[in-house]
């Protein structure tokens, strides 16, 4: 048992993140969570463009709150000469840099990795791109939803088109751009081990590309493809490997998941149905019967969920053994007690919206307080300015108000 509180892993890290919208900020969010110092450098007067997306109460994104939490806020205008002379004095202080502009647009700036790597010998450069920074398509724009239409994930999110003629849907969140912020941060962290063991003065440059990051995540899609010829197709709620794996409609309205998708567990469901004989039942004896005739064991479970509510159903299931759950809207994970007692569902104080739900950090450091990872909301534009170009680089009050009458800051 741990008794004595740990500190933050990453507070050795600093981070410089040169990122807007999505892709490189939830990069460095994860960092900072776990206790980097990351310093998110925006343009003057607005800032990030994220800060206008989502629910906005006084002047303020809800969204924000969570997207720029733990880091400070430094103004800069990259496209001043000034600005940029800054940037590279503060990568003189940094371990890393993360960015996300279109490939070369750094470069252009005079702030790609060998002008990093004069100004911090051994900089690791982490660079998040639609399409990476090589290849016959590295210049074109690319967002989250673009990737996932490249990497093939959106052409599975849909139902069969006999069900439904409806395009594929989009999963309702940025998970092209998380999913790359995600392989940038692990990069990030790989190559700083590498840096710090080796002590390379060369930098360490990090290409994430959006689509590739998706692409990463489809199983078995290309192999089976490559072998057979054969295209994995959409399936709407279930899966084509295993059955019974689907959501089912209880009395209610709400949506019940149900992956019984093993002999026991079927056998396990079938009792709890009160139809032991299904599991028996040569069409469903085994997961490639079952997966063969999915159809009819979805309709079969379809009625028995249909006859009960959803309390009632996950009742039943969930006394079985069986994998379930709600598929719960953010109310209810709002409320779910498994995730209020591991404060992954947590109350913080926001400065200007006031008391708020939070996400917890990801992923659970034992020994640390998870509530106390969080040590600010996303902050103001540029309420760290001061507080950064004065305490790294000598800054003085004066000089910080000469940049701010320039427009550098």
């Amino acid at each position: 048992m741990i008794t004595q509180a740990v500190q933050p892993l990453l507070r050795t890290l600093r981070v410089l993140e040169l990122g807007h919208f999505v892709a490189a900020p939830f990069a460095t969010r994860v960092l900072a969570d776990l206790g980097a110092d990351v310093i998110k450098v925006e343009p003057p007067g607005a800032g990030d463009p994220a800060r206008s997306w989502g629910l906005q109460i006084d002047g303020r994104s809800v969204w924000w709150s969570v997207h720029g939490r733990n880091k400070r806020s430094v103004t800069l205008n990259l496209k001043e000469p000034a600005a940029r002379a800054l940037v590279l004095r503060l990568v003189a202080h940094c371990d890393v840099v993360i960015e996300n502009y279109r490939a070369g647009q750094l470069d252009k700036w005079g702030l790609g990795p060998a002008e990093l790597a004069k100004a911090r010998p051994g900089i690791v450069v982490v660079r998040i791109s639609g399409y990476g920074q090589t290849g016959p398509e590295a210049a074109k724009p690319g967002f989250g939803v673009i990737g996932e239409a490249k990497g093939g994930l959106r052409y599975l999110c849909a139902y069969p088109p006999e069900v439904s003629p409806l395009p594929p849907v989009r999963m309702g969140i940025s998970l092209g751009d998380s999913v790359s912020g995600l392989y940038g941060a692990i990069g990030a962290l790989a190559a700083v081990i590498d840096q710090r063991a080796s002590g390379t003065v060369e930098p360490r440059v990090i290409d994430v590309a959006l689509g590739e990051s998706v692409l990463s995540l489809l199983e078995g899609c290309l192999p089976e493809y490559s072998l057979s010829g054969k295209i994995r197709e959409p399936m709407g709620s279930g899966i084509a490997t295993a059955a019974p794996t689907n959501a089912y409609l209880c009395s209610d309205g709400g949506w019940l998941l149900i992956a019984a998708n093993s002999d026991p567990l079927f056998r396990a469901l079938a009792k709890a149905m009160g139809q032991p004989a299904l599991a028996d039942d040569a069409r469903f004896v085994d997961n490639p019967a079952r997966v063969a005739n999915a159809r009819e064991l979805d309709r079969l479970i379809g009625v028995w969920t249909a006859a009960m509510t959803m309390d009632q159903a996950l009742t039943l299931v969930e006394a079985a053994g069986v994998p379930s759950s709600k598929i719960a809207t953010i109310a209810d994970v709002a409320a779910d007690p498994q995730y209020r007692a591991r404060g992954m569902v947590t109350e913080i104080s926001d400065p200007v919206l006031g008391p708020l739900l939070h996400p917890g950090v990801v992923p659970v450091v034992e020994g640390q307080d998870r509530n106390a990872q969080i040590r600010w909301t996303g902050p103001s534009v540029g309420q760290h300015t001061a507080e950064v170009l004065g305490g790294l680089l000598g800054v003085t009050p004066d000089e910080l108000n000469a940049l701010a009458k320039r427009g550098i800051t």
